[in-house]
């Protein structure tokens, strides 16, 4: 009997550890899905033409109004010092070993020799991709400054959740096994699934429009999840 029960322990914590390496990869995962997405919604987007602007023109608006959030929206932050040179040296180093050194940015600029045909159309489609990966790495900067909020919901949510528990627990409250499986499973989707709209959506969009209800989402999970956890161990 304690030889199962040392195993068990020993397979939950091996679990628990798994589950702390695969985090990174899984955020790289996001990120590049993500990235995927809003360069084929980009493209799609000069091929049928729903942009008002030609070309890579609408990919480049909003990469600079994405940039100017940044500018004006995020100048203080509770884990970096200097949010804004951290951003700009991030954005352009990313840029600099993406599309410099590989030299598909010096392609871009200077095709005019190939003025017209599918020269000039590649290098539209490929401008497009430049400026929506630069938007992309934006938006997660943006991410990373504005985690201290998504700690604030969870810790907000946890809080709440073990208050109601023990009112539950010494009220005498019914417990939902239902409730609190289905809730502990739709807290990672609903960050992750947030995470992916913010970064994939192919316009300029305030922040606080898809992170702050993201968060208090998110929050809300986490309450549930605490809230209708077992009342005895």
């Amino acid at each position: 009997m304690a030889k199962a029960e040392a195993q068990r322990t020993h397979r939950r914590r091996s679990s628990l550890f798994g589950k702390a390496l695969g985090w990174p990869f899984q955020l790289l995962a996001i990120l590049l899905v993500s990235l995927v997405c809003s360069i084929i919604i980009e493209w799609f987007g000069m091929y049928w033409g729903w942009w008002s602007q030609p070309g890579a023109e609408h990919a480049r608006v909003t990469m600079e109004r994405e940039m100017g959030w940044l500018d004006t929206e995020f100048n203080r932050s509770l884990l970096i010092a200097e949010p804004i040179e951290m951003a700009t040296m991030v954005v352009g180093t990313a840029y600099d070993w993406l599309f410099v050194r590989t030299g598909i940015a010096g392609w871009i600029e200077g095709g005019d020799a190939g003025r017209g045909g599918w020269a000039v159309t590649v290098r539209e489609y490929l401008a497009a991709a430049v400026f929506v990966t630069l938007m992309t790495l934006t938006r997660v900067v943006i991410l990373l400054l504005t985690s201290p909020l998504f700690a604030l919901a969870a810790l907000v949510g946890f809080v709440d959740g073990l208050v109601r528990r023990d009112l539950r627990r010494f009220g005498a409250g019914r417990e939902s096994a239902f409730i609190y499986h289905h809730a502990k499973r739709a807290v990672a989707p609903v960050f992750v699934v947030g995470w992916i709209l913010y970064l994939s959506v192919p316009f300029a969009v305030h922040p606080n429009v898809f992170l702050l209800p993201n968060a208090l989402l998110f929050g809300l999970m986490v309450s549930v999840a605490t809230g209708s956890f077992k009342k005895y161990l």
